[in-house]
């Protein structure tokens, strides 16, 4: 089994060339709308344990990486009244060379004998729509999939053996089975591959960066396991 990792929601930067959708976007790019803040921090420090990693800078309002085509949230407000072919314009010079590198690089892997194991790191707001997320710590997975259920099981004990009082929940903020690159990526690799996003709240991310008791932890916590 090897780790691989991918960050959807890294950055926020935008193309020269699509500067102008975002003229009175500049305070929303720079919350958890245009990016996940820490996940990056966070993204480099596991990627020392990784064979692969990846992220992907641009922001998701510009074209969302984490929804499949189709989906109602692929492109936000800032995008979404463009032309059909401007639409397709940013998805073929953002969204689908991202995307395809990603899984050909996961079917090498498989092919040369390979188990995936593809952590998508991820960061999440306290507080969404007035509610406040009751998690330190998200697994997401399928609970189908019996491979994915034992690791995020053996992630979650791992990671109370580094500190007792964190709040680790499973399939939340959100469901594991939700459309998301992982969801997607299961279905092109039914064997040989686990697609799981950590989820880590946001109250522990300050000016980008994750708090360092935190991150220590969780690479810790993931090391042992592997």
């Amino acid at each position: 089994m090897i780790l691989f990792l991918t960050c959807e929601h890294a950055g926020n930067e935008l193309p020269d060339q699509y500067q102008e959708y975002f003229q009175e976007a500049e305070v929303i790019l720079e919350t958890h709308r245009g990016y996940d803040p820490g996940a990056l921090n966070l993204f480099n420090r596991l990627s020392r344990l990784s064979h692969f990693s990846q992220p992907y800078m641009i922001s998701r309002l510009l074209v969302e990486p984490n929804r499949s085509i189709g989906h109602p949230q692929l492109f936000s407000e800032f995008t979404e009244q463009l032309s059909d072919p401007e639409k397709e314009e940013i998805l073929h010079e953002l969204y689908f060379p991202y995307r395809n590198y990603i899984e050909g690089r996961i079917e090498n892997y498989r092919a040369e004998g390979h188990i995936v194991l593809h952590l998508s790191v991820h960061t999440f707001t306290p507080i969404l729509d007035g509610e406040v997320r009751t998690a330190d710590i998200g697994l997401l997975f399928d609970p189908a999939r019996r491979e994915e259920a034992d690791f995020c099981k053996s992630f979650q004990k791992s990671l109370f053996k580094k500190d007792k009082d964190l709040h680790v929940r499973f399939n939340y903020p959100y469901l594991g089975v939700d459309d998301g690159f992982t969801t997607y990526l299961r279905d092109k690799f039914p064997e040989h591959y686990l697609g799981i996003e950590l989820e880590v709240n946001q109250k522990f991310v300050e000016k980008n960066i994750m708090e360092k008791r935190l991150k220590n932890v969780i690479f810790e916590a993931l090391n042992d396991i592997l």
